[in-house]
């Protein structure tokens, strides 16, 4: 058994990098434009998430979600997952009709093709600078005036698979909270389960979303940001933690 399921999964995945390349060199013509003013974003955004869902349905992936409280289209928000795989970001982009810029790691510029749209539409962020993570906070509120929500992933990376949550970085709560914007928390249960990063693990399966209720910040300051964050935390965590399938692929500490 071992024997048939290790070579399909490497197929699985080496379809996964073909696909992914082969769409974003059939929509290149279409995004060098899209991509080339703020303005034209929207229509971007809706391009974006057909070929989300191109790639997720794909691969042989379903969604199937629980949501809590709708998103207002009028509204801008903070989305907040969790992170636990590459497929995340695609996930989100489906959940979301509600144009969303994410703020990202810098080192996925140096992927080909997709690094060179990546870095025209991805608000970038080195972690490891001050003066990185203060131009990443001056685009996003800038991006935010113009209409649209904000995704970052609050982990600020995917943690190893015995982690069921890694600590949450500030820079969400703190836009949140000087934009009065709602965060939205969301859970996913099985983005790692069925797609981690090791190679011979994962496979077909439904991924399980749960958007949680929103999180306001009217009326908030600075100094209630690590309450807030502590909250976002706990919602997600407590969800994990019981949640039996999550819990059962490896033993998970935090």
């Amino acid at each position: 058994m071992k024997l048939i399921k290790i070579p399909f999964l490497l197929i699985w995945r080496l379809w996964f990098y073909i696909l992914i390349t082969s769409t974003i060199l059939l929509m290149s013509p279409f995004l060098v434009i899209l991509t080339s003013k703020e303005s034209y974003y929207s229509t971007f955004w809706k391009m974006i998430r057909g070929w989300a869902h191109v790639l997720v349905y794909g691969m042989g992936f379903r969604i199937s979600k629980q949501i809590d409280q709708v998103l207002d289209r009028q509204k801008s928000y903070m989305f907040c997952p969790n992170h636990a795989s590459l497929m995340d970001p695609f996930v989100l982009i489906i959940l979301s009709k509600n144009p969303i810029v994410f703020v990202g790691k810098k080192e996925l510029v140096k992927i080909p093709i997709f690094g060179f749209f990546y870095k025209r539409v991805v608000i970038m962020v080195d972690r490891s600078s001050p003066t990185s993570r203060k131009r990443v906070y001056e685009r996003a509120k800038k991006r935010l005036k113009d209409g649209v929500s904000i995704g970052i992933f609050p982990e600020g990376l995917v943690p190893t698979e015995d982690v069921v949550l890694a600590p949450f970085k500030n820079g969400a709560f703190s836009l949140a909270i000087e934009h009065q914007i709602p965060i939205v928390p969301q859970t996913y249960y099985d983005c790692k389960r069925f797609f981690s990063w090791d190679f011979l693990k994962g496979g077909i399966g439904t991924f399980r979303i749960r958007q949680h209720q929103f999180l306001e910040t009217k009326g908030l300051k600075s100094s209630d940001l690590d309450s807030i964050k502590e909250k976002l935390f706990q919602i997600i965590y407590n969800e994990l933690i019981s949640d039996k399938l999550y819990m059962k692929d490896t033993n998970r500490i935090n």
